[in-house]
């Protein structure tokens, strides 16, 4: 096996088809298909089935493809601190962040450590929590922020933070005249959900499904900021993170308490085998003062928390 090979093999298992390849290459579409037959004379595998005129990859495809994978994230995360040293400084810090806290937390953060330390060059990488984890296990990332849905195995990790969800609405929705939402005023609701796999989503079925609620869910999607925009588009109602909330509550986005227990957590990781710069230590503590910030900016927006329900509706 030859690293060209390779490389045409991994671009059609990406691309989909050989003449995606050939054009994305610059090479021929037989030469494509050449090179996929030596590859699998060389590994003495089928990787592809040929059924009328197209690539179905085998499992064994599928399985050779994940360990391809693994080697391309470790090249490019030599690439990537190769170009880090060349751009000059060790006093640098590279952050790995899911979106719930990578687009509206996280900047506040760099704001104020640039005003405390403004000689350090940050790299803020917003990505899917899955993502993050490959991030910061190939070292590309000095550490990494990500929902609780990842395995954490081989890596130091704690928790950020937990907090209670908040349910999110547009100031004309029916439930706007309660203080508290219960778990039996989803029933029958126009619902955005979060995407099946979210940890979160699935706590919140678990406790559906035990009190059998079925909201009538229209739209699912993987992010909060999601959630918080369809509902303030008067979309429907939905359950989501309050550090992401937090941030409509200016736009015209109602945020309610709920009395049910879903939690959003976000866990803090970086390798056992790499150091902690000073940089990467001082910016975690501007993280943890935001966020003890933003926690305050939650109980003030929602007051104080009442009697949480039994689940039964007021009569």
């Amino acid at each position: 096996m030859n690293a060209r090979d390779i490389e045409i093999f991994r671009s059609v298992m990406v691309s989909g088809t050989a003449s995606k390849t050939a054009a994305l290459l610059g090479i021929s579409q037989s030469a494509v298909s050449q090179s996929l037959r030596k590859l699998e004379t060389s590994a003495d595998l089928c990787l592809f089935e040929r059924i009328r005129g197209r690539l179905v990859p085998t499992r064994e495809a599928q399985i050779l493809l994940n360990d391809i994978e693994r080697h391309f994230i470790g090249m490019q995360a030599i690439e990537h601190r190769v170009r880090s040293l060349k751009s000059g400084g060790a006093d640098r810090l590279i952050a790995a962040v899911y979106p719930a806290l990578g687009f509206s937390f996280l900047p506040h953060v760099v704001a104020s450590f640039r005003h405390r330390f403004p000689e350090t060059f940050i790299s803020l990488q917003i990505m899917s929590s899955k993502d993050v984890h490959a991030h910061v296990t190939s070292g590309q990332a000095d550490f990494g922020l990500m929902a609780d849905e990842m395995s954490l195995a081989g890596l130091e990790h704690s928790l950020f933070y937990r907090t209670q969800s908040v349910v999110v609405m547009r100031k004309d929705h029916p439930l706007n005249n309660k203080q508290v939402i219960a778990l039996t005023d989803l029933q029958d609701m126009d619902f955005i959900a979060l995407n099946a796999e979210d940890s979160s989503r699935i706590r919140l079925d678990a406790l559906l499904q035990n009190a059998n609620v079925v909201p009538r869910r229209i739209i699912e999607t993987p992010y909060s900021q999601t959630v918080c925009e369809l509902a303030r588009q008067g979309v429907g109602i939905g359950v989501a993170n309050p550090v992401t909330a937090i941030g409509y509550a200016d736009s015209g986005l109602v945020i309610k308490r709920a009395a049910f227990d879903v939690e959003f957590r976000a866990i803090l990781l970086f390798r056992t085998d790499k150091l902690f710069s000073e940089s990467s230590k001082q910016f975690l503590k501007f993280m943890r003062i935001q966020m003890s910030e933003v926690q305050t900016q939650i109980d003030d927006l929602l007051g104080a928390l009442p009697a949480k329900s039994s689940g039964r509706k007021s009569q």
